[in-house]
């Protein structure tokens, strides 16, 4: 039963923002398991699951071998690419996005740290992105994962 709890933990926190260990108490309920507050503190603890930063000053519960930073860089890239991303294009593997004068720097900083296996990196000036993507076949798969980024 407790191998059973904690795979469905590890699930449970993969899949949504979980703050307290009172939402994984009431997650772990919802899916059939009679816990306490008390066991989930253990499990917590013997998974070694962490605490990563989250939107609004908040943190949530993750694996410690899942990227640190996952959810809210990707919320911060959303944000990011919506009010900064103002033209892309793309030429064999590498994409060129247009922002706002002095919004580059900090849109690659959040590309970069949303960890895109098929992103090798960025280079920022103030108003242009390089992206270099790896294999060059994936170019226009990351652009359009942008435009429905900065879609919404």
């Amino acid at each position: 039963m407790k191998a059973q709890r904690q795979a469905k933990i590890l699930e449970i926190v993969r899949e949504r923002i979980i703050e307290t260990q009172e939402e994984l108490a009431a997650a772990l309920r919802a899916e059939g398991f009679e816990v306490t507050q008390a066991t989930v503190s253990r499990d917590i603890k013997e998974l070694s699951l962490i605490k990563i930063p989250g939107e609004n000053n908040t943190s949530y519960y993750a694996s410690p071998d899942e990227p640190v930073l996952r959810r809210g860089n990707e919320d911060r890239l959303r944000r990011l690419v919506r009010m900064s991303l103002t033209d892309i294009n793309s030429s064999e593997n590498l994409i060129i996005i247009k922002t706002p004068p002095g919004e580059a720097q900090g849109l690659a900083s959040a590309i970069d740290q949303s960890h895109w296996p098929e992103i090798i990196g960025t280079v920022a000036g103030d108003d242009t992105i390089l992206i270099i993507t790896k294999p060059k076949e994936i170019t226009p798969q990351v652009v359009q994962r942008f435009l429905e980024l900065a879609r919404g």
